[in-house]
């Protein structure tokens, strides 16, 4: 039956000028108006005599049955019983009979077929059965979906009965085992450990087998893993059961006993943190990976990163295809953060995009219906806590927690949607929190009604139970004995453990490699190959017509190859990836604007002026089997590089890269940074190859377009956890970006980016700078008027200030200029050989364009003071503390560029320090 308005009533003289209109020119009415009344004419006629007649009183009732039906569709999900602790559900006028105009007894008087049902005697039969499955026990909401051939999947499942089956008797038997477990559990850690913080699940049970119906469902399907996000809250029992991690391994972590006591680099982590894999057998004999991403408390940070893992595992070997069925992500989310936290919103507009899509992600809500201490109306705006990823057009599907029939009904539903049309799905599992935010915190303070409701509430486990037991299909006996064995397992274990007797496995740490001790890379490459590649990149199909005054401009990357030279920051970059890409490693970048570049100088993707037809040339290299995507992304920093993190955690052979459309952008990235970059490895042993490409400079573009914060990352070196590099030449970026792609120790990459030197002439190289040499760590003063024996001051620098301070009229042979090109790690070698040749200075300076409490300066001070020994002054010249990172005004920049650029290169040596 076609979706007629729903409305308070439905005027007569409106349907019956529409009939009229219908009957005169069915064309001038709408489809919908026309489907209903070509029904309706149907049905008159086999109507009964005294029946109604196709005229303006029927058609009011049949149009008001239609609507009433309409509404039971789409809001019958505000009559499910969801709350486990008994709070009636919020009901709506649209779901009564008389919203619609019409009565119980005018619904019994129209045949069911008048609606589309002609299995239904009467309207008010097929209102009911409908009742029963929109208002049953799961509730749906999808008539927000915008096409409409989703919506009739939804409809046709729903009501043909697709979406559920009945389960079997060991079935069922097999889920209370599983909520024993996972119950037995709980209570076994709150009784041996208590007054630890576990963050239970106790409330919300029924996930765990929701998750393992998602991976058997998974597994049939086809696929070969599953990747889980999640928060902490039952987070540890889902590492028990979904991921088989070894009951002596959880037990260890609460003595603090962890397996990789004593690794380098490894300070470890919270148990409700970490993460883990597995491969499990499943009934029937199929076998699928599994992982849990690790997660600091940065509650939902995890999405891209989960999100960057699976596209990433999606991809077919040896080929630039993906296989979305491969790998299902999996993200479990908390009520409270689900719409608190922006960063959901940031990874759901990530899904339909072609450079991050991965077919459709499950996603189930564990709602406690509380955050914290913090109740809903406090919480968020909307009625539902899903009620966000509407906007998303994902499809929603709320469960009561105390019915794990209808919870694995939604995870089959939601498995059957991807399939068929591979896009999120989102299960809202409503439960509660037996215990407050953590196990130390006494929520009664706050919900005091609420926790009483809790108290007196029986258990998930005890509901399934006292289920079964009056199905017949267990006795209460048989109940309490699976308890008691589950109990005496975990007794037993827990024994083994205090008393040093459990074998538990060892959790293998990361790659504790030092980026410092990595062997040296050749990083070179001949020059008849960057000629070769160099011509492939200038090469486009004879009928692509790129904009002319662009292909003038590429044309000179021709001619820069020669002896007069002249390649720039761009240009170097697209032979460094074209030369990866010959050696079998992938290449993937993404950020703002990445395909041209925020200034114009990469140009990866060319457009046709005619057709708007694109063609990029590195996807084009013949002889490798190696990829090369860029994706221009979002309007995001946050979900973008958590999604490229991930991405390169699982992607060892591909060089990762995001770029920052401005350097500073990355501060909205920062948890990202903070959380997973930088510290992944010393809190999980998990490794990650990503580059940040981060433009930096003081060029007069305000305080929020000069400083990609260098002195947060330096602030944050610690370990040999990054590589921070600020290189000041084309081929030192061409050599650090080969590094970082062919070095087997894998850590972040965090590179300021020039934005004035991307084509100075200055700052250009050759090809025998790509062909011979390497990356080098510290820069010499190449200028032939240096006499090392004369120099009396040796400024030291990095990056950009380098070309300002050399192109300055007052230098002279006394001032010598050495580039720091990699600040950590130190190069405590490479700068001890530089400062060896200046055997007559007097001082040393370090010079930087950031205020001093910014920049390198802080990170540099105490390692240049090591360097040149006790007695050598060392002088700061830059702009003085601010709190701002630079001037508003192009004028102001300029009086303090020039300000320090002067005192850098005076010709006098002060007196003292």
């Amino acid at each position: 039956m076609p979706s007629l308005p729903i409305t308070s009533a439905f005027n007569d003289a409106y349907v019956a000028e529409a009939y009229e209109s219908y009957r005169r020119d069915p064309a001038s009415v709408d489809e919908s108006w026309r489907q209903f009344f070509r029904l309706a004419e149907r049905l008159a006629g086999a109507a009964p005599a005294a029946g109604p007649t196709a005229d303006a009183a029927y058609l009011r009732k049949v149009a008001g049955a239609a609507g009433l039906v309409q509404a039971v569709r789409q809001y019958g999900h505000l009559d499910v019983q969801l709350d486990p602790l008994g709070s009636p559900p919020l009901g709506a006028a649209e779901l009564k009979p008389e919203f619609h105009g019409v009565t119980q007894a005018d619904l019994e008087t129209i045949p069911g077929a008048a609606l589309g049902f002609d299995d239904q005697p009467t309207a008010a039969d097929a209102v009911a059965r409908l009742r029963r499955l929109y208002s049953g026990t799961i509730g749906f909401e999808f008539e927000h979906i915008e096409d409409e051939a989703e919506r009739e999947w939804f409809r046709r499942v729903i009501e043909n009965g697709e979406m559920r089956r009945t389960l079997t008797p060991e079935e069922k038997k097999r889920i209370l085992r599983r909520l024993t477990e996972v119950d037995g559990l709980e209570r076994f850690l709150g009784f041996a450990y208590q007054g630890y913080k576990r963050f239970s699940i106790e409330g919300t049970d029924a996930l765990v087998p929701m998750i393992d119906a998602a991976v058997e469902g998974a597994a049939a399907a086809g696929a070969r893993e599953v990747v889980i996000g999640m928060a902490h809250r039952g987070r540890i029992n889902v590492l028990a059961h979904v991921l088989d991690a070894p009951l002596a391994t959880i037990f260890e972590e609460f003595e603090e006993k962890p397996a990789t006591a004593g690794v380098a680099n490894d300070t470890g982590d919270v148990k409700y943190h970490l993460g883990a894999r597995t491969r499990r057998t499943l009934p029937g004999g199929a076998t699928i990976n599994v992982m849990l991403v690790p997660n600091p408390s940065h509650l939902e940070f995890v999405n891209p990163v989960v999100e960057g893992v699976a596209r990433a595992l999606q991809r077919v070997p040896g080929s630039a295809d993906r296989d979305p069925s491969s790998v299902l992500p999996i993200l479990v989310h908390g009520d409270a953060a689900f719409c608190g936290e922006g960063v959901v919103a940031e990874t759901f507009n990530l899904s339909h995009l072609r450079g991050y899509t991965t077919g459709g992600t499950l996603h189930i809500i564990v709602n406690n219906q509380v955050g914290f201490t913090t109740d809903p109306r406090d919480g968020r705006s909307t009625y539902y806590s899903s009620d966000l990823a509407k906007g998303f057009e994902v499809p929603i599907v709320h469960v009561n927690g105390d019915d794990p029939e209808a919870c694995l009904a939604a995870v089959w539903l939601g498995l059957a949607y991807r399939e068929r049309f591979g896009k999120d799905f989102l299960i809202d599992l409503v439960g509660y929190r037996r215990h407050g935010h953590n196990e130390t915190d006494e929520p009664s303070f706050t919900q005091p009604m609420l926790y009483a409701a809790i108290k007196g509430h029986p258990t998930p486990r005890q509901v399934w139970g006292e289920r079964l037991v009056t199905e017949g299909l267990v006795t209460r006996e048989e109940v309490a004995q699976l308890d008691a064995e589950v109990r005496a397992r975990l007794a037993e274990v827990h024994a083994q453990v205090k008393a040093g007797t459990a074998n538990a496995p060892e959790r293998v740490p990361g790659d504790q490699t030092s980026p410092a001790a990595t062997p040296p890379i050749d990083t070179t490459v001949p020059g008849e190959q960057l000629i070769a590649l160099n011509e492939r990149l200038l090469t486009w199909p004879e009928d692509f017509k790129p904009l002319p005054k662009l292909a003038k401009l590429l044309e000179r990357r021709h001619a820069a190859l020669g002896e007069s030279g002249g390649i720039d920051w761009g240009h170097a970059e697209a032979l460094a990836w074209a030369s990866l890409l010959t050696q079998g490693v992938s290449v993937r970048i993404t950020g703002q604007d990445v395909e041209r570049g925020t200034f114009s100088h990469r140009q990866a993707v060319l457009h046709d002026h005619q057709t708007g037809a694109t063609y990029t040339p590195l996807q084009h290299i013949p002889g490798t089997s190696a990829t090369f995507e860029i994706f221009n992304s979002p309007l995001s920093e946050m979900a973008v590089l958590g999604y490229e993190y991930g991405y390169s955690v699982a992607a060892a052979d591909t060089l990762v890269l995001w770029e920052a459309q401005y350097g500073d952008f990355a501060n909205v990235a920062q948890p990202i940074i903070d959380q997973f970059i930088v510290s992944d490895r010393a809190k999980w042993g998990q490794d990650s190859g990503v580059v940040l490409l981060l433009p930096h400079g003081y060029e007069g573009g305000g305080p929020e377009h000069s400083s990609a914060r260098l002195e947060r990352f330096l602030s944050m070196a610690a370990e040999n956890n990054l590589r921070i590099a600020y290189p000041s030449t084309p081929a030192q970026y061409f050599h650090v970006l080969r590094r970082q792609a062919l070095s087997e120790g894998r850590r972040p990459l965090v590179l300021m980016q020039p934005k004035s030197l991307l084509r100075l002439p200055a700052a250009a190289s050759r090809l025998a700078d790509l062909t011979s040499g390497g990356f080098r760590p510290v820069l010499d003063d190449p200028s032939p008027a240096i006499v090392p024996e004369q120099v009396r001051r040796l400024v030291l620098c990095t990056g950009k200030i380098y070309y300002d301070l050399a192109a300055a009229q007052e230098r002279n042979g006394h001032v010598a200029l050495v580039r720091v090109e990699e600040l950590y790690p130190w190069p405590h070698e490479a700068l001890a050989a530089v400062l060896d040749r200046y055997t007559a200075i007097e001082e040393v300076v370090w010079a930087q364009e950031e205020p001093k409490n910014m920049g390198a300066w802080t990170f540099v001070a105490p390692r240049l003071r090591a360097a040149v020994g006790n007695t050598m002054p060392i002088r700061y010249i830059g702009r003085p503390e601010r709190a701002s990172p630079a001037e508003g005004y192009a004028s102001a920049h300029s009086e303090q560029q020039s300000r320090l650029v002067s005192d850098a290169l005076a010709s006098a040596v002060p007196a003292g320090t």
